[in-house]
């Protein structure tokens, strides 16, 4: 991994395929993430007393920690949910390539 930088994996959630894409573009657009994964996945949560289970789609934005914040304000802004899934993990490790990947396309970020 390049010496003093770290990365991270945000991860969010959508109702929609659509607006799974339309997120994606967005972040990736803005440079605060190099990549961003979604795909179809099926929720089961709690909310307002009830339990829900509903088909979503997951988000998993690649980027810098140093743009989580940044990151996650701009999901919190944009997203259409009361509560939108806002989780931060760190990439402990990678293939150096990869992760200077990740360096180099978030470079001008926020």
């Amino acid at each position: 991994m390049p010496s003093r930088q770290r990365f991270v994996e945000l991860t969010t959630t959508t109702a929609s395929r659509a607006g799974a894409k339309r997120l994606a573009w967005q972040i990736v657009h803005r440079r605060l993430a190099a990549c961003v994964q979604y795909a179809p996945i099926h929720s089961v949560y709690r909310w307002k007393g009830s339990v829900e289970s509903t088909g979503e789609f997951l988000l998993i934005a690649k980027t810098r920690a140093s743009l989580a914040g940044a990151l996650a304000r701009f999901i919190e802004e944009v997203h259409p949910y009361e509560v939108p899934q806002v989780v931060v993990t760190p990439i402990a490790g990678g293939a150096k390539p990869y992760l200077s990947w990740i360096r180099e396309e978030t470079e001008g970020g926020a």
